[in-house]
């Protein structure tokens, strides 16, 4: 799956409850954090809610990418 932009935020979705609007809310609190606009955001949450479940999972996942330092704050 391509990424609806070419953009990712420091997020490792494990152990997030697997509610779709949980893992909405979660990624866009980050991407917020990381200076996304608003229109990036959306762009994403969108296509990630154009289909089932699963299609949501893999596009939030597709722009998540959790860096080894993120424990180190």
């Amino acid at each position: 799956m391509k990424k609806v932009i070419d953009k990712t935020v420091d997020l490792d979705l494990v152990g997030v409850n697997g509610n779709a609007f949980m893992i909405m809310g979660v990624f866009q609190r980050q991407a917020k954090r990381e200076g996304w606009s608003q229109q990036e955001i959306d762009a994403v949450l969108k296509e990630a809610k154009s289909g089932d479940y699963d299609h949501l999972l893999a596009t939030i996942e597709n722009h998540c990418e959790p860096k080894d330092d993120s424990y180190d704050h």
